[in-house]
Formats: C-alpha cells, sequence, structure tokens
C-alpha cells in the first residue's frame, strides 16, 4: 500500500457492516462508461470536449443537498478531466451546452421547462428517490441543447447527480479507498433517457459498528482530533458517501467510547 492508502485503512473499520446487505443487491452493477463516451456521436451532450467543460446550473431556490451534489460533481469532472464546470443559477446568457439538475416542484429551473413543455417529468410526480436523466433540445433561443438531472425529491436529484458521478468513472469510495478515476480527455453522454427509482427497498443504510477499535481511533488520532473521534467532521464524510451510494439511512456511532450523535449539533446538519 502507498502511505495515503496505508493511512486511510482504518478508515474503512467498523463502518460498512450493512451496506452488502442493505444496499448492494438492490441497485443494479453498471460499467463506468455505459452511457459515457471519450468520442462524441450525433445526438450525444458533450459534457466535457477539448476546450471546456459544460457548466452545471442548479436554481438558488432548489435544496441544500442539490447544491452540495452540484459543487461535487464539478469537482469530480475536474477529477477525470482536468477540467472544472463553472457552477450557475440561471440559464441566462448562456449559448453553449449546460448541464441543469433540479428538483420537480422545487427548482425553478426545472419548473419552467416542465411549464414550456420542453420537460416530461409527469412519471417522477409524487414518487421516492428517483430520477431522470435526459436532454432537453434548445431549452430557449439560442442555447442549443442541456442535459437535465431532475429527481422527483431532494435525495432523488442528489442521487442523478452521483449518478453522473460514478458513470464518469468516479468511485463513490473515491475518498474512504483512495480510488483514483480513470484520466479522460473528454466526456459525451450518450444519447437518451436514463431513468432510476423507486428503489426496491425504501430504507438503506449504514450501521457504524464496533467503532472502538477502528474508525473512532482513527478519527481521534487522525481525523478529527480537535473532537476526540467522530464528529462533525467525519460524518460529513459518511453522508457524502451514504448520497454517492443511493443510502439514506443512518445507524450512528453509539458505544461507551464515542460521544452521543446529538452531542454535536453540527452533525445534524
Amino acid at each position: 500500500l502507498s502511505p495515503a492508502r496505508n493511512r486511510n485503512v482504518n478508515r474503512l473499520c467498523g463502518v460498512m457492516v450493512f451496506l452488502s446487505l442493505l444496499i448492494l443487491p438492490v441497485f443494479s452493477a453498471h460499467a463506468a462508461d455505459s452511457w459515457i463516451a471519450s468520442s462524441e456521436r450525433a445526438g450525444d451532450f458533450p459534457l466535457v470536449n477539448k476546450k471546456s467543460a459544460a457548466p452545471i446550473v442548479v436554481a438558488d431556490d432548489d435544496f441544500k443537498v442539490v447544491n452540495i451534489a452540484a459543487k461535487d460533481l464539478a469537482a469530480d469532472v475536474e477529477r477525470v478531466t482536468g477540467k472544472k464546470p463553472l457552477l450557475k443559477n440561471s440559464l441566462q446568457d448562456l449559448k453553449t451546452p449546460a448541464v441543469v439538475v433540479g428538483t420537480l416542484g422545487k427548482s425553478s429551473l426545472i419548473d419552467q421547462l416542465v411549464a414550456t413543455g420542453k420537460l416530461d417529468a409527469s412519471g417522477l410526480r409524487n414518487a421516492w428517490e428517483s430520477f431522470l436523466i435526459t436532454t432537453v433540445e434548445n431549452p430557449q433561443p439560442g442555447l442549443p441543447k442541456i442535459l437535465v438531472i431532475v429527481g422527483s425529491d431532494r435525495r432523488g436529484t442528489a442521487f442523478g447527480i452521483y449518478e453522473l458521478s460514478q458513470a464518469i468513472g468516479v468511485s463513490p469510495w473515491y475518498w474512504w479507498s483512495d480510488v483514483e478515476p480513470e484520466k479522460r480527455t473528454a466526456l459525451f453522454v450518450k444519447a437518451g433517457t436514463h431513468r432510476f427509482g423507486p428503489p426496491s427497498v425504501k430504507y438503506r443504510g449504514i450501521f457504524i459498528n464496533d467503532e472502538g477499535w477502528g474508525i473512532h481511533r482513527w478519527a481521534a488520532n487522525t481525523f478529527e482530533p480537535e473532537n476526540g473521534g467522530i464528529g462533525p467532521k467525519t460524518y460529513e464524510k459518511v453522508f457524502e458517501l451514504m448520497l454517492r451510494l443511493k443510502a439514506n439511512t443512518l445507524w450512528p456511532a453509539m458505544h461507551p467510547v464515542t460521544k452521543p450523535f446529538n452531542f454535536f449539533p453540527q452533525n445534524a446538519q
């Protein structure tokens, strides 16, 4: 193991007990590039070409988690291509293809596309944690094409955003296991609609178990010594992993060696 990977080994200790039981059977595995190409074909969406990355547009009135996921997507595109997309909050003045992410009934951007008949998201209404990824031609004058990631609820949208991250080659475990993505110079989303949800198991998550000998000790000595162990800095990484794995439930660390989850108000935030 490299020095970096050696430092990260204990991150996994005692954390992921239920993942194989609750998450992995629910979601079908897919190749990282099954609907992403490195060369353009007619109808494909240019996520990244030789010159630049398509900007990512998310409305200010959408949920906070959607904005967090959009920032992560920009970082993920940069991890793969070295080009970081700009983050914008409107389609105003855009003349080149863009990625539009948002939640049905919450995002003004998405609701405008639906109202003008540019986007059919009827199958998402009242669905649990579901999303669509699709292209929309000529959404407004002067804008030739957008890639839309629309969710039925806040987690559905976040899951859709991270689905694109995984498709371009960024593993959900990129931080926990130091998984480096394959570098590419260009990324094109193949034409068509990608639909997910609702999941067949409603509640799926992580049970942090026997943390005293593993993740608590690592957090106290290495990652979060200022809090003496597992706290908001560690849980932030756990929650990001959960979103990337389409999880929605956490059994927090609760052995006597660790502070209760609600000891830090920031944990819930």
